[in-house]
């Protein structure tokens, strides 16, 4: 039976509660600080750049307070003036001394060039003229659910609450008895708030420790991690109420080195006895400051000789970095009056701990914390699954089970034969599709492999997938050819040798040139050898290429991967390409060649679908979608300088799957017509950001150009259009909640329009997922499905299509347990836990998997139109035959985010041959203690 309801980590005002308030204090910088500040903060720049810049930057200081003065809430991270707009925000005065100190720190940060004598005087007559007795703390009743409607209905809350609300319910939870099950407790703490990112959070302490033993068995490791709760303040399109969504996983901690990227940081969590400001009130969270990498050095973020954490005078009470770095560990039971931890990332290597929770311990320790929000907030009532539940039509079989039970051996072999005559009809389905994207040219792959094992697991996985024993007319040693009344297949593998050795033989290259160098030559060496190849075998249009994964290349070394520059020259050539890892020499033998089969399989359908070939979802809902709908995806291709290639990039692109063409198309903004798709991803390697898309005006611009131009092309044929929201609405801003008006589209911050101006056959959906907390977590309550789970607290994972009450053109979509991951869904990491068999469910080494819920939004129908069977038609799409499970998203919007794979901007460079300071200590007139972007995803 399957699950009729979900349950959401979502909740909503009490209708019952006249309001939510709370006292606090406030403390606003006076609105006549704000022309001098600004006139120190424009110091230095032209005149264009003052203009761009009018929002003065509070991050560094808001980092500063994060890291001495935990218990301070600043809402913004950019300044606001006057008593309407509080800068700061607190549950008791905090002593305006050290206040005055952070604002000298920040003002002294806004300097361009403090070594430059006018900037310097600037400084020192900009303190003159600010007064520190308007510093001065209020009490204030503050309004928590404080919003206006968008002029859809959607509730809007004050900026302010994104920060503010989610602090004081979490201080709520904080303030709980500590969680408990089978015999164990977690006491959870506050965490410093972060501006930037808006929400609050929770970590329990002390750590959860795991020991495992050496692989020589000579003794043991102990790994730490906690548990974490994190509060976010959302909205949901068209609905007048807030939300609160509430969401949990695990934190892991690092032991033993701390490995430093060379951008960013790492966050330390820090619970000193004492403040580590002189004479400041002992913190009651913990504090998160950060280390980094810098010129060759680790350092506390703001703690160099000019840095902020010295002007405060908190630079002594931390630990020495020197240490740190090397036993991070060493501080995590509490020594020297403070507990430190240093969060591990993905990116520093293994852990022993495996991340996330699954459903039924997340939903205990949900309804745990959600103890605290009533009464002022309750969940928000079941979803109920849709009323079409008729499931998608498939097109592959799926093959029968072997049943665990004993069976005679003519059942057992009438199975095996069924499932062969499953299999070759699957196979001959493939071929078919595949011969239709490829429009009658035969199907030539390249496998450049290490081991010969890898090339014959591909080869393997090709006959398999395609039933092509039987066609086989050439059989090695460097070239197999299959004929099929459908399509010839051609497989031609070689050594890739030196190709897939690391950039910079023995030692990583330096970021800059060097890297650039690196890059440009392998990538010209890979062009070369598939050119000359091609020359002798022509047609080639995907690379199976076996490289070493991302662990070999994790740490310092990961500018030594190769991956980027290979794909480059590859696509030079004309060829997309597919990566697969070696044999996994850590794993048992047996083990290790199971995985290896499986990976090959996967690489080699990925590279069939790199071709253009899809089984695209065949839907269960009748006339009510048009025959000759049109799917297209629109999608933000982006990279940040700090890409692997060390260069920006922006394209807007399309993806388009249309009615009677098999292969999948796109195109970008330079193109004049839709090409397929493997050309569309080979366009997207090596391209610049250019110089007109620099600024987010342009950008915006230029996304409205593209998507109105596209759109036009398409007005007397019925098209949905799909968008991610988080991909996108950055420069599409009518996207945004606060901007979305149903059935009304605009382009570029410009006027509404019906969509039947546009289009009278035009629809667009906008779909949301997790990212950021943007929708909530779930689960499916066991209990409806079997009373012997009532008050068990046992979750379970339910695919389909669910209604809300909230909305009637709002849905959301969930997929079943992925393949991949095995666990059972009552696995635990952070208490003993017995399964109804009485077995041990605790097991902290396994990475827990939960899937995410989509929030789909539809925008624009036309009349007539039902809602809830366009959602349901997004739903089936992430349905797709030749995948093991459900997309994370519709096929057509998964495409289009697969082209993010080869954005790889490089620019061709020539092969060579073989922060800022402070003032000195002064007193100033005003005792400062001298001597010594988007706020919130969604509005």
């Amino acid at each position: 039976m399957e699950y009729q309801e979900i349950r959401l980590a979502s909740y909503g005002p009490n209708p019952e509660r006249d309001g939510f308030k709370a006292p606090m204090y406030t403390l606003a910088l006076p609105a006549e600080w704000e022309m001098p500040i600004r006139r120190l903060y424009h110091h230095g720049m032209t005149t264009q750049q003052a203009e761009r810049r009018k929002r003065i930057p509070t991050k560094r200081v808001n980092h500063l307070m994060r890291a001495v003065a935990p218990d301070l809430i600043s809402v913004d991270d950019s300044v606001t003036f006057g008593a309407e707009q509080p800068w700061l925000y607190a549950g008791s005065p905090y002593p305006t001394r050290i206040v005055n100190s952070f604002a000298a720190a920040w003002l002294r940060s806004l300097q361009r060039n403090p070594e430059d004598p006018e900037s310097a005087d600037l400084l020192h007559k900009t303190f003159r003229l600010l007064d520190t007795g308007g510093l001065t703390w209020q009490t204030t009743i503050v309004d928590l659910l404080e919003q206006t409607p968008s002029p859809s209905g959607t509730a809007l809350p004050a900026d302010h609450l994104y920060r503010l609300l989610p602090d004081i319910l979490a201080a709520r939870i904080a303030d709980l008895p500590p969680y408990e099950h089978n015999g164990r407790t977690l006491q959870f703490r506050q965490i410093a708030g972060d501006a930037r990112a808006g929400g609050a959070e929770l970590m329990s302490w002390p750590p959860l420790t795991y020991e495992s033993k050496n692989k020589d068995d000579d003794g043991t490791k102990t790994w730490y991690y906690s548990a974490y709760i994190r509060l976010s303040l959302r909205t949901v399109p068209f609905s007048p109420i807030p939300r609160i969504y509430l969401s949990t996983g695990i934190r892991r901690f690092v032991r033993g080195q701390v490995w430093m990227p060379t951008e960013g940081g790492v966050s330390v969590y820090l619970l000193p006895d004492e403040s580590l400001i002189p004479n400041g009130p002992t913190p009651q969270r913990f504090s998160v400051a950060m280390i980094e990498w810098n010129r060759g050095t680790t350092d506390w973020r703001q703690g160099g000789p000019q840095g902020m954490l010295l002007s405060v005078s908190a630079l002594d009470q931390l630990p020495s970095v020197d240490r740190l770095v090397k036993e991070a560990d060493h501080w995590i039971d509490g020594r020297d009056g403070m507990a430190v931890a240093v969060s591990h990332h993905a990116a520093m290597g293994y852990h022993a701990i495996g991340a996330g929770l699954m459903p039924s311990e997340r939903r205990r320790l949900t309804e745990w914390a959600e103890q605290a929000l009533a009464p002022d907030f309750l969940p928000i009532p079941l979803l109920t699954r849709s009323k079409y539940s008729k499931p998608a039509k498939t097109q592959l079989k799926n093959r029968l089970s072997i049943p665990k039970k004993e069976i005679s051996e003519e059942d057992l072999a009438a199975i095996y034969a069924k499932n062969e005559a499953i299999d070759a009809r699957n196979a001959g389905l493939r071929r078919k599709h595949l011969a239709e994207a490829l429009d009658g040219l035969p199907f030539v792959a390249v496998v450049l492999h290490q081991a010969d094992a890898t090339r014959s697991r591909i080869i393997q996985a090709a006959e398999r997938s395609l039933d092509l024993s039987s066609h086989r007319v050439e059989q090695g040693p460097d070239t197999w050819t299959w004929r099929t009344e459908e399509i010839e297949i051609r497989i031609h593998a070689l050594p890739i040798g030196d190709l897939a050795a690391p950039l910079g033989d023995d030692k990583p290259p330096a970021k800059g040139q060097e890297h650039d160098q690196q890059i440009t030559s392998r990538r010209g060496a890979v062009e070369k050898f598939t050119k000359e190849f091609k020359a002798k075998v022509p047609g080639a249009q995907v690379a199976f290429v076996e490289l070493d994964g991302k662990e070999r290349f994790a740490k310092a070394k990961r500018r030594a991967d190769p991956k980027h520059a290979i794909r480059l020259g590859l696509a030079d050539a004309g060829l997309v390409s597919q990566f697969i890892r070696p044999l996994d020499q850590d794993m048992e033998p047996e083990e290790a060649e199971s995985d290896a089969v499986f990976r090959a399989e996967a690489a080699w359908h990925d590279g069939l679908r790199q071709t253009g070939m899809r089984f695209v979802p065949l839907h269960s809902l009748g006339e009510a979608i048009p025959e000759n709908l049109n799917q297209l995806a629109f999608w933000l291709v982006k990279r940040r300088s700090d890409s692997p290639t060390n260069a920006a990039q922006f394209t807007p692109i399309a993806v388009l799957i249309r009615p009677g063409q098999k292969c999948i198309m796109g195109k970008t903004a330079d193109m004049t017509e839709w090409v397929p798709y493997p050309q569309l991803l080979r366009s997207l390697t090596g391209q610049i950001g250019k110089a007109e898309l620099k600024s987010a005006a342009q950008q915006s611009a230029a996304t409205a150009a593209f998507v109105k131009k596209t759109l036009s092309a398409m007005r007397g044929t019925p098209t949905l259009v799909l968008v991610r929201a988080q991909n996108i609405r950055y420069r599409w801003p009518w996207l945004r909640n606060s901007d979305l008006v149903q059935d009304r589209i605009s382009f570029d911050n410009g006027p509404l329009q019906r969509i039947g101006l546009i289009g009278k056959q035009l629809r667009l959906i906008r779909i949301a997922d997790s990212q950021r907390d943007e929708s909530a977590e779930w689960w499916a309550p066991a209990e409806l499905r079997d009373e012997k789970y009532k008050g068990k607290q046992r979750g379970g994972i339910a695919k389909g299509l669910w209604t809300s009450q909230d909305s009637d053109h709002v849905f959301y979509s969930t997929a079943d347990k992925a393949s991949t991951h095995p666990l059972s869904t009552d696995t635990a990491k952070l208490t003993p836990h017995v399964n109804d068999k009485g077995r041990s469910e605790f097991k902290p080494t396994k990475n827990a998997w939960n899937p995410e819920l989509l929030e789909l939004t539809v925008a624009c129908m036309q009349q007539g139109d039902e809602p809830e069977k366009w959602a349901m038609f997004v739903h089936q799409q992430r349905l797709c035959d030749d995948y093991r499970d459900v997309l994370g998203l519709p096929l057509v919007l998964h495409l289009a985010k697969l082209a993010d794979q080869y954005a790889l901007p490089q620019e061709e460079v020539e092969i060579a041959d073989a922060d800022t300071g402070e003032l000195a200590d002064e007193q100033l007139a005003l005792d400062f203690g001298l001597t010594n972007g988007e706020r919130s995803p969604e509005s």
